[in-house]
């Protein structure tokens, strides 16, 4: 049964199978033909530097009049290589007789470079040939110098071992423009972009030449030419070449590379190739660029355009041999017209559309356009979003697109769809947000304009209208009219701007505002109009104002801590003077220091006491009372006269630190918390007996050994009313070294106290003799432990145990030295 809709006569399974195979076949062979093809237009293009039309011309041409088809005439000339003897720096050149150049193409000038170079291999011009036809199939596709550029980039730069690419365009009025770049950054093209016709400047040398300049020594060229680059060194060698070779040449082509030393005989081969291609795809730039018929009717055509409003432009379609349309070409364009590149009006004639809005290709904007020119109805876009660039600012906003016939061309406008509410919204806007307004006056008219928000800022009521430009000071409280005055007047009568500041009064309060004017002058000079804005600056004036006096305030507050300091630190060392030198107390050499916090103004509460007591025993207090300040060294003073008044008159060490507790909880400030260490020291039995209230434990040194006292129980001072304190026995031996000593000198913002407690014993190995004299001075380890700036006061006692031989020597009137540095009666 037949299938519905086929017929009768339907072809069989078979049949369709077999038309389906010849087909495929017959595409195939298209598609081989088509790549030898490309091929062999890719080389012609780099034999003579034509334009792809012409070379598909030529090798039509060549086959018709040879007899051969046009794949063996492909063929042909991709084999056809010149006898090795030949030098290749022309490039390869098939074995038959040079045929006639295309109609309208000049024959290519041969270029001879700066050093002869030794004949290639075969094998060697094969590769060429090879890689020259690759670069020509690609350079078929750009539609731009820059993108010719790029793409020439990508084959040299493994090829030739180039490191960046500039094409630059002699212009009319002789100065080279940067037409095309590759490899290098936006700062570098910015500032070579337009490069003066100057004696020296590589480029400009090689189109007057017409012959290639090879630059290889950097230190040498860099004397006799003028070189590109930021900074030049960074280009190590480089060549410039003119496109096309001769002396009618008006593109320089260069390549840098950031390599040292001479191009390579093959790379020179290369590069001229490549420059020939270059040539060939430049000349349909310049094709393409041309204005179409007449250059009056052109233009006219332009000068139309020019008064014309909103953004439009004049298209020419450019076809293929088949009628297919590759691009268009802008004939002309309004002075509102803009391109991606920021380029307007007449600047945009000559340009390529695909070069000017890339992004339209493919894109329902594209195939309106190839329905407009087929079936002559005019076409419109959907609307859609596009961002331009408008003072150097992207802006987006909706837009369509209208394209009529126009001759054999098209006439495109582009329409904005954002309404005049929605900008004047925006300006609106932003004279709310900015807190300021417009004002406007026409001297010849006498015509007043201000925006709502002038009035607002002003305080003047809308209904009242505006104001004279002259009247405008009496609005401004009495002490601000006369500069506001003296600067209208000047403005008005010699069209001097000005920028000043004045007061208003309003139901709200005094305003702090600001008025900028400038006038728009006739041409003999005479101001015409004022266009100005007001601006609110109260919060920003109150917030000056805020900040003066809380500087103010500060300044008062920093004098008042500094003077406390000042006190408290008198009143400190009065009651913590420091001895100048180590003393002599109850056998034991003893060195004390103290060092106040770097870091804030006021005076911590450290403090230390080494006295000898009525019965010949030694007395050594160190303590830290929380907080700084004057309420730190008072209680400082008072736990210090306390402890040792107690010891004196026979309190144990854990009756004496009691009785410190039940002080402190019972002070004027009972939060004052404070840490205690008290040792006793039996010179006869050399006995130490200590107790401890919540401080760090002594650090004892006894020869190679460095380790801490085991703490007896003893919480701080302050912290609790039914506290327990126990005292611990240290039987001292010649050479023992004790250290007593505050947690400022510790203790590190950001760690934990045993990782200073483990730095200690690191510094006191490093800076101890080990033998009970001045070796391992006190300075040296304050100095290893207290690199940087602390934050808190340091309080050290250093005792020593005298060794043997120092016993024996020692001759000296023993003493006592407490927070004075002097020797102390026995009643303490």
């Amino acid at each position: 049964m037949d299938d519905p809709g086929t017929g009768g006569d339907s072809a069989t399974p078979a049949q369709v199978v077999a038309r389906q195979r010849a087909e495929l076949e017959r595409l195939r062979d298209l598609a081989a033909t088509s790549a030898v093809l490309e091929r062999a237009k890719g080389a012609l293009m780099a034999l003579t530097g034509c334009a792809p039309d012409a070379a598909d011309q030529e090798l039509r041409r060549r086959a018709a009049d040879s007899g051969r088809t046009l794949l063996e005439q492909c063929r042909l000339t991709l084999g056809s290589l010149p006898p090795p003897q030949e030098p290749s720096l022309q490039g390869l050149s098939p074995l038959e007789p040079p045929s006639p150049a295309p109609p309208g193409t000049a024959p290519p000038p041969r270029t001879t470079p700066a050093t002869p170079l030794p004949p290639a291999g075969a094998s060697e011009m094969a590769g060429a040939a090879e890689v020259l036809s690759e670069i020509g199939r690609d350079l078929v596709h750009v539609r731009s110098a820059h993108e010719l550029a790029a793409r020439l980039l990508d084959h040299l730069a493994p090829r030739a071992r180039a490191d960046a690419v500039l094409l630059y365009e002699r212009r009319a009025e002789g100065a080279l423009e940067l037409a095309g770049h590759a490899g290098i950054d936006a700062r570098f093209a910015a500032r070579w972009r337009q490069v003066p016709p100057l004696a020296g400047v590589p480029a400009f040398d090689v189109l007057t030449a017409g012959e290639p300049l090879w630059l290889e020594d950097l230190a040498a060229d860099r004397v006799r030419h003028v070189l590109v680059g930021d900074p030049p060194e960074r280009w190590q060698s480089r060549v410039w070449l003119p496109v096309p070779a001769g002396g009618t040449a008006r593109f320089a082509l260069g390549v840098l590379r950031r390599c040292e030393g001479p191009f390579g005989a093959h790379e020179r081969q290369l590069l001229v190739a490549a420059a020939r291609l270059c040539a060939g795809r430049l000349r349909v730039f310049d094709t393409v660029r041309e204005a179409p018929g007449d250059p009056g009717v052109t233009e006219t055509v332009q000068a139309v355009f020019d008064a014309l409003p909103g953004a439009a432009v004049l298209l020419t379609p450019l076809r293929t041999a088949a009628g297919e349309v590759t691009d268009y070409r802008i004939d002309a364009a309004t002075p509102q017209a803009v391109d991606v590149s920021g380029r307007t009006g007449r600047d945009m004639v000559g340009r390529l559309i695909l070069e000017s809005y890339p992004s339209v290709a493919g894109e329902p904007l594209w195939r309106g356009y190839l329905e407009t020119l087929e079936s002559g109805v005019p076409f419109e876009s959907e609307p859609f979003a596009y961002q331009e660039t408008v003072d150097e600012v992207a802006l987006t906003g909706t837009f369509s697109v209208r394209a009529a016939p126009l001759g054999g061309g098209l006439l495109v406008s582009w329409l904005r769809h954002d309404p005049l509410e929605r900008q004047e919204q925006r300006l609106a806007d932003v004279q709310r947000l900015g807190n300021l307004g417009w004002a406007n006056w026409n001297l010849l008219t006498q015509e007043i304009s201000w925006s709502a928000q002038a009035y607002a800022v002003l305080g003047r009521d809308p209904e009242q209208g505006p104001l004279e430009l002259e009247k405008l000071p009496r609005l401004a409280l009495p002490q601000d009219a006369d500069p506001l005055t003296a600067a209208i007047a000047g403005l008005i009568h010699r069209g001097r701007p000005f920028d000043v500041p004045f007061r208003v009064e309003t139901p709200e309060g005094v305003r702090h505002l600001r008025l900028v004017a400038e006038a728009v002058s006739e041409p003999d000079g005479t101001p015409a109009e004022v266009h100005s804005f007001v601006q609110d600056l109260t919060a920003q004036r109150s917030a000056e104002l805020a900040l003066v006096k809380s500087e103010r305030t500060m300044s008062v507050q920093r004098g008042v801590l500094q003077a406390e300091r000042a006190l408290a630190a008198r009143l400190q060392h009065a009651l913590l003077p420091l001895p100048s030198k180590p003393v002599q107390l109850a056998g034991l050499r003893v060195e004390v220091a103290y060092l106040p916090a770097q870091a804030g103004i006021h005076v911590g509460g450290d403090w230390f006491s080494a006295v000898e007591l009525p019965d010949y025993d030694a007395l050594f207090v160190v303590g830290d009372v929380a907080g700084h300040g004057i309420d730190a060294v008072a209680t400082m003073a008072q736990l210090r006269f306390t402890a040792k008044g107690m010891v004196s008159t026979g309190t144990s060490l854990t009756v004496a630190l009691a009785r410190l507790n039940h002080l402190l909880l019972h002070s004027r400030d009972s939060r004052i918390t404070a840490t205690m260490i008290m040792a006793r020291y039996d010179p006869d039995r050399h006995l130490l007996a200590w107790a401890q209230a919540g401080h760090p434990p002594p650090l004892l040194v006894r020869g190679d050994e460095v380790r801490y006292l085991d703490r007896p129980g003893g919480l701080l001072l302050g912290a609790s009313s039914d506290p327990y304190y126990e005292s611990a026995e240290l039987r001292l031996r010649p050479g023992d070294r004790l250290l007593l000593y505050t947690d400022g000198l510790v203790e590190r913002p950001g760690e934990g106290l045993d990782a200073g407690l483990d730095r200690l014993v690191r510094a006191v190995r490093a800076h101890d003799g080990g033998d009970g004299g001045d070796s391992g001075s006190l300075e040296a380890l304050l100095a290893a432990m207290l690199v940087d700036e602390w934050r808190d006061d340091v309080c050290v006692v250093d005792i020593r145990v005298p060794g043997r031989a120092a016993e024996a020597a020692d001759g000296e009137e023993a003493g006592a030295v407490d927070a004075a540095g002097t020797g102390e009666n026995q009643n303490g």
